[in-house]
This record gives C-alpha cells, sequence and structure tokens, in this order.
C-alpha cells in the first residue's frame, strides 16, 4: 500500500536555501521568463537534478488554494440589482466569479449557481455564504459544491 505524503507549512526561513531556490526555478518556468530546466537551474544557482528531485515537495503557500472552486447555489426574488448585489459581495471578498448559471424566474424566484474561485478570499467559506445569505433579495444560500 502507498504511503500518503504528509504536508506542513512551514516558514520560508526556516527552509534550505536549495527549496527556495527550486521554487523560484519553478516561478521562473511558469512565468515564462526561463524556457527550459536548465535556464532556471543556472538562473538560481542549482543543479538540474535538485530541481527534478524536489520540484514536486515545495510550492508556495498560496498555491495550495489556487482552484479551490466552490459553486454555490442562491434562490433569488426576481427583482432588479438583486444579482449585481451578489456580484459586489463577491468582488469585495476578492473572490474570481468563473460561472454564472441561471434559469428562467418562476413564481418571483430564480435560481442561480455561481462558481468562484476563492484562493484569494480573506475570508472563511462561512462567512462568505452568510455574507451572500443577508444580501437583501437573497432567499437561500448554500454551497453545492467544492
Amino acid at each position: 500500500m502507498p504511503k500518503q505524503p504528509k504536508y506542513y507549512i512551514i516558514e520560508a526561513s526556516a527552509l534550505p536555501e536549495v527549496f527556495l531556490k527550486v521554487a523560484e526555478a519553478k516561478r521562473l518556468l511558469s512565468t515564462g521568463e526561463v524556457s527550459t530546466v536548465n535556464d532556471a537551474a543556472k538562473r538560481t544557482g542549482i543543479s538540474r537534478s535538485a530541481f527534478y528531485k524536489y520540484r514536486d515537495a515545495i510550492m508556495p503557500f498560496q498555491n495550495i488554494m489556487k482552484g479551490r472552486v466552490i459553486t454555490f447555489q442562491l434562490m433569488l426574488h426576481d427583482e432588479p440589482g438583486v444579482l449585481s448585489a451578489l456580484l459586489m459581495v463577491y468582488a469585495k471578498e476578492n473572490a474570481n466569479v468563473l460561472t454564472i448559471n441561471s434559469i428562467i424566474p418562476t413564481n418571483g424566484y430564480a435560481l442561480v449557481t455561481i462558481s468562484a474561485e476563492l484562493s484569494e478570499v480573506t475570508v472563511s467559506l462561512e462567512e462568505l455564504l452568510n455574507e451572500l445569505g443577508q444580501t437583501n433579495g437573497v432567499i437561500k444560500a448554500e454551497v453545492l459544491a467544492g
């Protein structure tokens, strides 16, 4: 049976220099500042073998949350400005709205799903959900997936 990896959050100053250089080499490659591992290794002062040895073992903390997409389901009153007010909440909390889907409103209500990437959000998911639910015109707000 394969061993499950363990993860730790460690302050960068406590890491051996090679890990920081590998992280920088990965950044250089991902931003296109260099096009090859050889160039990244030379620029950061590490060997290619060190890069390959540690490349999967280190990443900046914010990248761990990158791609955290949550889909919210919201029941709204069919009134002008309600969706706009919701989008302002997402913007205020630095959520990146990826998709908005709505069925045609019936009986004065609209069911809307919004998928958002939350890596830059500084409040908890529960706080964001509460804020969405308290927005004027929102009847119900819940997490559908994520």
